[in-house]
């Protein structure tokens, strides 16, 4: 079931051993599910509970620690050994005597890790204060470094193999995007054209297809058009709704995002106005994206073309994106901000994402991209319009 080739995670695993010597840590806790997938191919819905790899600088593979009826998970998903496979019992599940941390210093300890300079991803979703502190209690004679995006940075350039995903990932948000446009009507309920979308992201292609995205379908309409992160209710839509779509296809854990703007019916000018405001800026980000130029000089692209019609936007317009789990697609590596001096390289992947939110109403149109050997390129094909229903 692997998803690439064991030279290929082999290859993850020295350049993120290179990384860890720079910050002089000999061991490495991964309980980032996107990063375990990574590097070990792992991939299961069992991130609710701890779990993690164990990456020791002078080991050749990881060791998977989890849930035990979780181990078979392992078996079958990744490439490590079974002997690197080491399941805790049950009780450890959401216990108040004791924690899987517990049982992570334990074997640490038999291993002869115990002394070490551990790096722990402390500013995850999935480790806890909790983690930490059971860490130290168990393993008092280590050091322990916050290493949080030190994998998510051997990320940010994806492979070939990788860019292939992403754009079987682009054809799935094509056609969930196209469904979901459609379905918009005066007088449909939200929920019943999101239920359209979600078969259209799960369904995929005739020649493949879809996984979950890391995201729900956010589709805020009327003045909730205001704010970008709304879901969606049980609401019939009304005559004069403006309605955003921000979707992604999903190919094996790998995203690419896209959002548009609908309106049912003729929409007001100031609408209209938006609309090619942010058209235009998008465009002239694009524009300038080649490897060489920093995350700032392309948000600085679209400042200006905003500026000429009286905008601005202080949050950031884009984000690296890719493999990634719940709740989030971006990689929490570069920003497409002012201030982010990121140097951008070929097969960097962003969502650019430059919607503008005023008090009662917002357009968003947001395109997925990579970057090329010479500038730049749309993992989506799809009209970049204000849509009319």
């Amino acid at each position: 079931m692997l998803n690439f080739s064991v030279s290929e995670y082999q290859e993850r695993i020295k350049r993120t051993k290179q990384k860890m010597a720079e910050q002089g840590i000999d061991v490495l806790l991964v309980t980032d599910p996107a990063n375990m997938n990574y590097l070990s191919g792992y991939d299961g819905w069992s991130f609710y509970v701890h779990q993690l790899l164990i990456l020791i600088i002078d080991e050749e593979q990881p060791l998977w620690v989890g849930r035990g009826q979780d181990a078979n998970a392992a078996k079958v998903t990744t490439w490590l050994n079974a002997e690197n496979i080491f399941p805790y019992a049950d009780d450890y599940v959401q216990s108040t005597v004791k924690h899987p941390m517990d049982f992570v210093s334990d074997i640490l300890k038999e291993i002869g890790q115990a002394n070490r300079t551990i790096g722990v991803e402390m500013d995850t979703y999935y480790f806890t204060a909790k983690c930490l502190e059971s860490l130290r209690k168990g393993l008092p004679n280590a050091r322990f470094k916050d290493v949080t995006s030190l994998v998510n940075w051997v990320r940010i350039v994806k492979s070939e193999h990788e860019i292939e995903y992403m754009k079987k990932a682009a054809r799935i948000v094509e056609n969930a995007m196209k469904v979901g446009i459609e379905s918009i009507q005066e007088g449909i309920r939200e929920c019943d054209v999101v239920a359209k979308i979600y078969h259209a992201q799960i369904s995929g292609t005739e020649s493949f297809g879809g996984d979950y995205p890391a995201i729900v379908p956010l589709l805020p309409s009327g003045e909730k058009t205001s704010t970008p992160h709304l879901t969606w209710t049980d609401q019939p839509y009304k005559k004069g709704d403006p309605v955003i779509l921000e979707l992604a296809g999903c190919y094996k854990r790998y995203h690419s995002p896209l959002a548009r703007t609908v309106v049912i019916g003729e929409p007001e000018q100031k609408v209209k106005d938006l609309a090619n405001v942010v058209a235009e800026g998008i465009q002239a980000a694009i524009d300038v994206v080649k490897p060489g130029i920093t995350c700032e000089e392309i948000e600085a692209a679209w400042r200006r073309s905003i500026e000429k019609s009286g905008f601005k936007k202080d949050s950031r317009i884009g984000y690296s994106m890719g493999l990634n789990y719940p709740p989030d697609w971006g990689e929490h590596t570069a920003s497409l901000r002012q201030g982010d001096q990121t140097v951008v390289q070929p097969n960097m992947t962003f969502h650019m994402i430059p919607g503008i939110w005023l008090d009662n109403y917002g357009v968003e149109i947001s395109e997925s991209v990579r970057v090329t050997e010479n500038g730049c390129e749309t993992f989506a094909n799809f009209p970049r319009d204000l849509f009319i229903k």
